[in-house]
C-alpha cells in the first residue's frame, strides 16, 4: 500500500490570513489531478469543541455528518471539495487534553510523570495520522490553527516537527503562510514580516518547504528573489496570494502560480494529469455573470460578524449560481425588528431568511417579521430556530393560540408549540449534548418541500435541543399549518410549510441545510428558495406595454 504523505499548513504575522481557504485550494488541485485528499484542523484553543462558543468570537459551528461541533474551516473544506468531514477532521488543545487525562486516569501511563513532551505531542501526532491510516486518503492536509509563536501553539509546532522527522524525507512537507505587507507611506511591499515569522519557525526546529506570501499588491521577481533567499526556499516555492474578489478564484490563482506542482515535487509525487477543473470554473462562470439580481433579507440575532452565517452565505452563493442569479443578502437584526419599521426593512426585500441561533434576545423581532413575509406573501425560509419561529407566530395568529411560544424563551408558556425535547430533559451540561448530525426525514409528496428534493427520504444534519411540540401538531393542521416532513424513527416534525394557495413559497425546517451545500452539489431547498424570490422580484417588477 502507497504511504500516506502529509501537508502542514502554518501562518505566521497575523490570524485571518486565509489558511483554511489555502488549505481547500491546494487539496482541490491535488484531488482535481486525480489524488484522494482530505484536511484536517488543528485549533489551539482549550475548549473540547466550538459548540459552545458564541458566534461572535468564533463565528459559526460547523456541524459534520457523524454530530462533531467543529470549526467553520470545515465548511469551507467540504464546499471545496464534496467530501464529508468527520469528528477526525478537526481537534483542539481541549479534546487532546482531556484525552491524555483520562488515559492518566486509567492508569495507561504506568505511573509516568505526563508531560507535554512526550505525552501531549503523541497524542497530537497520532490525531494527525488517523485519516492517513485508513487507507482513503493519499495526501492528508493539516492546518495549525493560529500563528507561528503564540504560545498555545507550541505543543502543535513541536509535533509537527517530530513527525516530519518520523515520516522521513519527501514524506511530509510545511507550506507557510504569511502576509507581505504594503507601506503607503514609503510605496512599497515590505519582507521583514515574513522573515521573522520564518525564522520564528525555525526557532522551532521546522522550516518552511513552501511560503504562500498573502499580498494586496503583485510580487515583483525581485521581491520573490529576496524572499527566496533570506527565508530559505526555493524560488518556485515563493507563492503570491493576492487578494482575490471571491474565495472560488483561489484554486485558479494557486494553479497559476504552481502550488500544487511545487507540492507534489517535495513529496515525491507525479503531477499526473493537469487539473480536471471544468465543473468548477462552470460554476465561477455562472456565478460571475448572472442573468438577474434578487435581493434576500438575512434575519439574524449575530448578523454582525459574516463568519457567523457562513455557511448560508455560501450556499446563497452556490444556489445564486445554478439559478444564474446574483443574491444580494441584506443583514437584518432582528433585536431592532418592531411593527413601526417591519415594512420599511422587509417590504422591499425578493425573500426572507431567518437565521438558526440560540436564546431569548431578538425573538419577537423574528416573529414580527415571519407575520410580515406570510401575509405579504414574500418568499420564506426559517432554519432551526427559523422554523420554530414560524411555528409560533402560525400558532398565535392563525391557530388561535395567543401567547404561544417556546419552553426555551418562556417555561410557562400557555401553549408551548416548541418544547424541550425528551432526549434533552435530563441533560445539564452544555458541550455536545444536542440533537447532532445526519437524522432521516420522510417528505410527503405534493409538497413544497418534496418539489425541492424530488425524492421521499432525506437525511441532514441537526442542531437543536427543542422541537415541534406534536400535542399541537393536529390543532395546527388544522388551521392550515403543513407538516411536510417527519421523523420515520422518532415522529418529529422536520419540515412545516404553506399550502400553495395561501402562500406561494414557505418553508421551515428544523434541520441545517446549509451544512451540505457545496460547488458541486448546491444544496436543493436553496435553489428552490432563490427560484421563488426570483419569480417573486419578476411578477412585482412593472410590465411595459408597447
Amino acid at each position: 500500500m502507497a504511504k500516506t504523505k502529509y501537508i502542514f499548513v502554518t501562518g505566521g504575522v497575523t490570524s485571518s490570513l486565509g489558511k483554511g481557504i489555502i488549505a481547500a485550494s491546494l487539496a482541490k488541485l491535488l484531488q482535481a489531478r486525480g489524488y484522494r485528499v482530505t484536511i484536517q484542523k488543528f485549533d489551539p484553543y482549550i475548549n473540547v469543541d466550538p459548540g459552545t462558543l458564541n458566534p461572535y468570537e468564533h463565528g459559526e459551528c460547523f456541524v459534520t455528518e457523524d454530530g462533531a461541533e467543529t470549526d467553520l474551516d470545515l465548511g469551507h473544506y467540504e464546499r471545496f471539495l464534496n467530501v464529508p468531514t468527520s469528528q477526525a477532521n478537526n481537534v483542539t488543545t481541549g479534546r487532546v487534553y482531556q484525552s491524555v487525562i483520562e488515559k492518566e486516569r486509567r492508569g495507561e501511563f504506568l505511573g509516568k510523570t505526563v508531560q507535554v513532551i512526550p505525552h501531549i505531542t503523541n497524542e497530537i501526532k497520532e490525531r494527525m495520522q488517523l485519516l492517513g491510516k485508513t487507507g482513503d486518503f493519499d495526501i492528508v492536509i493539516t492546518e495549525i490553527g493560529g500563528t507561528v509563536g503564540d504560545i498555545e501553539s507550541l505543543p502543535y509546532i513541536e509535533s509537527v516537527r517530530q513527525l516530519l522527522w518520523d515520516l522521513g524525507e519527501n514524506n511530509g512537507i510545511v507550506v507557510h503562510l504569511t502576509l507581505v505587507p504594503f507601506l503607503a507611506a514609503a510605496g512599497e511591499l515590505k519582507t521583514k514580516p515574513t522573515q521573522h515569522s520564518v525564522k520564528t519557525l525555525m526557532e522551532s526546529g521546522i522550516k518552511a518547504d513552501i511560503l504562500v506570501c498573502r499580498t494586496e499588491h503583485e510580487l515583483s521577481d525581485d521581491l520573490r528573489y529576496k524572499l527566496a533567499l533570506f527565508c530559505n526556499v526555493k524560488r518556485e516555492a515563493v507563492i503570491q496570494s493576492i487578494d482575490a474578489s471571491t474565495i472560488y478564484d483561489v484554486p485558479n490563482m494557486m494553479l497559476l502560480e504552481g502550488l500544487d506542482k511545487v507540492a507534489l515535487k517535495k513529496l515525491d509525487l507525479p503531477a499526473r494529469n493537469e487539473p480536471n477543473l471544468v465543473q468548477w470554473n462552470a460554476f465561477l462562470q455562472r456565478h460571475k455573470n448572472p442573468k438577474h439580481r434578487i435581493k434576500i433579507g438575512l434575519v439574524g440575532k449575530y448578523v454582525e460578524l459574516q463568519d457567523s452565517y457562513k455557511s448560508i452565505l455560501e450556499s446563497f452563493i452556490h444556489a445564486g449560481a445554478e439559478n444564474e442569479v446574483r443574491v444580494d443578502v441584506e443583514s437584518i437584526h432582528s433585536e431592532y425588528i418592531d411593527q413601526d419599521n417591519v415594512h420599511e426593512k422587509i417590504g422591499h426585500l425578493d425573500g426572507v431568511l431567518v437565521a438558526p441561533g440560540f436564546g431569548g434576545r431578538g425573538i419577537e423581532g423574528k416573529i414580527i417579521a415571519i407575520k410580515y413575509v406570510r401575509e405579504n406573501k414574500i418568499p420564506f425560509l426559517g432554519i432551526c430556530l427559523g422554523m420554530q419561529m414560524a411555528v409560533i407566530e402560525y400558532a398565535r395568529h392563525k391557530a388561535n393560540l395567543i401567547n404561544a411560544n417556546s419552553t426555551e424563551m418562556n417555561p410557562e408558556a400557555d401553549y408551548p408549540v416548541i418544547n424541550l425535547m425528551e432526549s434533552q430533559k435530563e441533560i445539564t451540561q452544555k458541550g455536545g449534548t444536542m440533537r447532532l448530525g445526519a437524522w432521516d426525514c420522510k417528505l410527503k409528496k405534493g409538497t413544497l418541500i418534496y418539489e425541492a428534493y424530488k425524492k421521499e427520504a432525506i437525511s441532514e444534519r441537526h442542531r437543536h435541543r427543542y422541537e415541534f411540540n406534536n400535542d399541537y401538531k393536529e390543532q395546527l393542521e388544522n388551521a392550515g399549518l403543513q407538516c411536510s416532513g417527519v421523523n420515520p424513527e422518532t415522529n418529529l416534525v422536520e419540515v412545516i410549510e404553506l399550502k400553495k394557495e395561501e402562500h406561494p413559497w414557505f418553508v421551515g425546517v428544523q434541520y441545517h441545510p446549509e451544512y451540505k451545500s457545496t460547488v458541486a452539489n448546491p444544496h436543493p431547498l436553496f435553489i428552490a428558495f432563490v427560484k421563488a424570490s426570483l419569480e417573486n422580484k419578476i411578477s412585482r417588477e412593472p410590465r411595459h406595454s408597447f
